[in-house]
């Protein structure tokens, strides 16, 4: 008999939404991962790397190549000074680095606060470690904080607030505002934030990521995430890291050496690559390509029908089909793989399932190619006016 902690979540809906596209050759804008490489260089190095005999295991905590460019990549970004082999923590993804942090810091009965909508190993890993979830819940169209609705979840079991900006499905890059209240809450209540920030150089119209840890008194209260996947365009190599004061970076370390102990060692020093010679020049055209693609998907949605919530962070969009259909989203996210042949997310699953949950939502991700977004666009609208 399989763990009943994970009983309630079943297949992810990942797997489950890319098997639909698969199935009627539909585009594939469920999954969040670019149709397209990464660049030539990054590539290079990887396969420098192996012949070059960096194929055994890494130090647990991250290749020195690695660990020392996330050191310089916080510094140049962010003007944090972070240690390199005391306050860095690489992992298989930033994935793992959730379930490493997790499991490896919280106890049976604790309580932790999730913003939903959610990515989904949020709740399945904190169930795994036996903590009780709080949700607060982020309501369209503008996704705001309501800081007493925030304060009201908080009771003395409470020991962590996972944190998204940029905020995985809506979009919402979190404001300094509203970082700077949520703070307050965190030092008031004596609490600890794992801050999951993949999306951190993916940000439009102005929208500025500001990393929680920086803010005055959250460095030592501050677990932060970040992935190599989402800023180069190689999510299959599942290169993710974290950083943090010595104590909680020892809390990641904890569950990682007993999961999958290092991330593959070519690929962190490729990675080391990256970061120390990619970032300005790529995440500068990455960020204006998407920008774009963003823009040809969100016109292409209004036309069609679709009530568009705009993204200021991220490379998805959420959308309201309520003109179009008064099923719940999962049924409605099925039925238009099959008859326009776009695969989306019903974003229902990154929520608790109870009436406040959202039905009339699709989550797009818009990290494709230009091309496939614009036949994309062409099918939904193809499919609006059959259906009209």
């Amino acid at each position: 008999m399989s763990n009943r902690a994970l009983a309630p979540f079943g297949t992810t809906i990942f797997s489950e939404m890319t098997a639909a596209a698969l199935e009627h050759q539909a585009i594939n804008l469920s999954q969040g991962f670019p149709d397209f490489n990464g660049p030539q260089g990054i590539m290079e190095a990887a396969q420098k790397a192996l012949s070059q005999g960096h194929n055994q295991y890494a130090r647990s905590m991250g290749h020195p190549a690695l660990v020392e460019a996330v050191a310089n990549h916080v510094k140049t970004n962010y003007q944090i000074d972070v240690a390199p082999y005391e306050e860095v923590c690489t992992f298989s993804g930033a994935t793992e680095g959730i379930a490493a942090f997790l499991l490896g810091y919280l106890n049976p009965g604790d309580e932790v606060i999730l913003f939903a909508p959610f990515y989904d190993s949020y709740q399945a890993v904190a169930a795994l470690a036996g903590a009780k979830v709080k949700t607060y819940f982020l309501q369209p169209p503008n996704f705001e904080l309501d800081l007493n609705l925030l304060e009201s979840l908080i009771t003395p079991k409470t020991k962590l607030l996972l944190l998204n900006s940029p905020h995985n499905p809506t979009g919402k890059v979190f404001t300094k505002e509203e970082m700077t209240d949520i703070s307050e809450l965190v030092k008031k209540y004596d609490l600890t934030v794992l801050s999951d920030e993949v999306y951190e150089h993916l940000t439009y119209d102005g929208a500025q990521h500001i990393p929680f840890c920086s803010l005055p008194n959250m460095w030592e209260r501050t677990f932060t995430l970040s992935s190599t996947g989402k800023t180069f365009s190689f999510t299959g190599w599942k290169i993710g890291w974290g950083y943090g004061p010595p104590h909680l970076a020892q809390a990641g370390l904890r569950a990682h050496q007993f999961l999958t102990f290092c991330a593959a060692t070519p690929l962190q020093v490729a990675m080391a690559h990256a970061l120390n010679n990619y970032q300005e020049s790529y995440l500068a055209e990455l960020k204006s390509e998407y920008l774009e693609r963003r823009n040809i998907l969100a016109q292409g949605l209004a036309l069609a029908g679709f009530e568009v919530f705009m993204p200021k962070g991220t490379y998805f969009l959420l959308a309201d089909f309520s003109r179009h259909s008064k099923s719940p989203d999962r049924v409605f996210a099925h039925q238009l793989t099959q008859e326009a042949k776009v695969a989306t997310v019903p974003p229902s699953v990154f929520y608790p399932q109870d009436e406040r949950t959202p039905k009339h939502l699709l989550r797009f991700a818009f990290c494709k190619q230009k091309s496939t977004m614009e036949e994309a666009v062409q099918r939904l609208s193809q499919w609006a006016k059959k259906t009209a």
